[in-house]
C-alpha cells in the first residue's frame, strides 16, 4: 500500500495546482454561473488540461494517453475540487474511457480512445432511470433487430449528457425489474436519430441532463461488452467514479477547512481570534482529524484500481461513504463559523456546501454505500 506519493505524482500535482490555481479558481466558476454558460465549462480551458495529457492519464500509451494510472488522476481530482473547476474529467475521462478499456472491442478502443485522449470526443455514462441511485433498475431497452438493435427508453442525471458526442448507454436485453443480469451497455452517438437531450443545471450549477431513447437504430458493433453482462462493465465503472468523485470531494474539503482555519484565526470577537474560544477549537479539530482519514482511504482506493485488487468495490464504498460523510460536515462546518458572510453568495462557503450535497448522492449516498460495504463484508 502506497501511503505517500510518488516523485512523479507529486509533479503532476503541483502542476495541476498551478494551472488549477492560474486558469481555474474560483471565480472562473462564478463566471461561468453567471452567464449561464451553455456547456457548463469552459471549452478552451479542457483543449489546455488535455494538451497538459490530462485528459489521457488514465489510457494505455497504445491509444495516446499518459497511462498514468489513477493515483496519477485522482491528485489532478483533488486539485480541480479544491477550485470546483466543472470540467469533462469525471464523465469523460473516469467513466466514458474505463468503460471501453474494460468493456471495448479492439475497433471501439481504436476509435475512440485516442480521440478522448487529444480531448476532442466527450463521452457520458447513460445509467440512472430514478431520482435515487439504483444501476440495475434498467426500463429501457434494446430489442434486437436483424443485425442490430432498436433503443427505447429514458435516462436522468447524465452527467455532460448535454456536450457529449459519444453515449454509453445501460438497456436491458433480457429480464425484468432490478435483474443484475440482461443489462447490456451500448455506445451510441449523441446525434443519432430518436436521441433528444434536455440540459439541465443542478444545485451546484453543474452539468446533468435528460435524455430520451425513441427508436434509436444500432448496429451490432454498437453492443459493449458482452450481452446480458453489461452489469460487470457498469460495476467497475462505477466503482471507478466513485473512487475519483471521493478524491474531487477531498480537494473541496480540504480547501474549506483551509479558508476556514484562516477566518478563525482573523475574526476577532471580545477583544480576541474567534480561533481562542475552545469550543470553535474542538470543531476544527474534529474536521482536522476527518480529513487525515480520508487522505489514506482515497490514497488506499486509487491504489486498489491501479492494482486491480478483488476488494477494489468494497474500497470504492468506503471512500465514497467516508469522504460523502466528511464533506458533509466540513462545508456545513464552513458556512456556520463563517457566521452571517458565510450565507451570502458573494463568500464561497455557500457554493462549497452546495457541491457537497450534489456530489455525496452521485453514484449513491453514503447510506447506501455503507449497506453495499456491509454486503460486500459479508453481513
Amino acid at each position: 500500500m502506497a501511503m505517500i506519493l510518488n516523485e512523479e505524482q507529486n509533479m503532476l500535482r503541483d502542476s495541476a495546482r498551478d494551472f488549477v490555481s492560474d486558469k481555474g479558481p474560483v471565480s472562473a466558476f462564478r463566471k461561468i454561473r453567471d452567464e449561464e454558460n451553455a456547456d457548463g465549462f469552459d471549452k478552451a480551458l479542457w483543449t489546455e488540461m488535455a494538451e497538459l495529457g490530462w485528459a489521457g492519464v488514465i489510457i494505455p500509451e497504445e491509444y495516446g494517453g499518459g497511462d498514468f494510472g489513477f493515483q496519477g488522476l485522482g491528485v489532478v481530482l483533488e486539485e480541480t475540487g479544491r477550485t470546483l473547476l466543472p470540467s469533462p474529467l469525471v464523465s469523460t475521462i473516469v467513466l466514458g474511457s474505463s468503460a471501453l478499456m474494460l468493456g471495448g472491442s479492439d475497433e471501439q478502443k481504436s476509435t475512440f480512445l485516442p480521440a478522448i485522449a487529444e480531448g476532442k470526443c466527450l463521452l457520458a455514462l447513460a445509467a440512472e432511470e430514478g431520482a435515487h441511485h439504483a444501476p440495475y433498475g434498467v426500463e429501457t431497452t434494446a430489442t434486437a433487430d436483424g443485425d442490430g438493435w432498436v433503443l427505447n427508453g429514458n435516462k436522468c442525471q447524465v452527467l455532460d449528457g448535454h456536450v457529449a458526442n459519444q453515449l454509453i448507454v445501460s438497456a436491458r436485453t433480457s429480464g425484468k425489474g432490478t435483474d443484475r443480469d440482461g443489462i447490456s451497455l451500448f455506445v451510441v452517438a449523441a446525434d443519432s436519430d430518436g436521441v433528444e437531450i434536455e440540459a439541465l443545471s443542478m444545485v451546484d450549477n453543474r452539468n446533468a441532463s435528460n435524455v430520451k431513447f425513441g427508436n434509436v437504430r444500432l448496429d451490432a458493433g454498437d453492443l459493449l461488452g458482452t450481452q446480458d453482462k453489461g452489469a460487470d462493465i457498469l460495476d467497475a465503472v462505477l466503482d471507478r467514479g466513485r473512487i475519483a468523485l471521493a478524491a474531487e470531494m477531498l480537494g473541496a474539503a480540504q480547501q474549506v477547512f483551509e479558508f476556514t482555519l484562516e477566518y478563525l484565526k482573523e475574526r476577532h470577537q471580545f477583544g480576541q481570534p474567534i480561533g481562542t474560544f475552545q469550543a470553535l477549537q474542538h470543531r476544527a479539530v474534529k474536521m482536522f482529524g476527518e480529513l487525515e482519514i480520508c487522505k489514506s482511504v482515497v490514497m488506499e482506493a486509487l491504489t486498489a484500481v491501479d492494482e486491480g485488487r478483488d476488494d477494489m468495490p468494497a474500497m470504492a464504498s468506503f471512500a465514497k461513504a467516508k469522504v460523502g460523510d466528511a464533506m458533509h460536515l466540513i462545508s456545513s462546518e464552513g458556512v456556520q463559523m463563517h457566521g452571517g458572510i458565510g450565507m451570502t453568495d458573494e463568500h464561497d462557503s455557500g457554493l462549497y456546501l452546495k457541491r457537497a450535497r450534489v456530489a455525496e448522492h452521485t453514484f449513491g449516498s453514503s447510506a447506501w454505500h455503507r449497506d453495499r460495504f456491509a454486503t460486500l463484508s459479508g453481513y
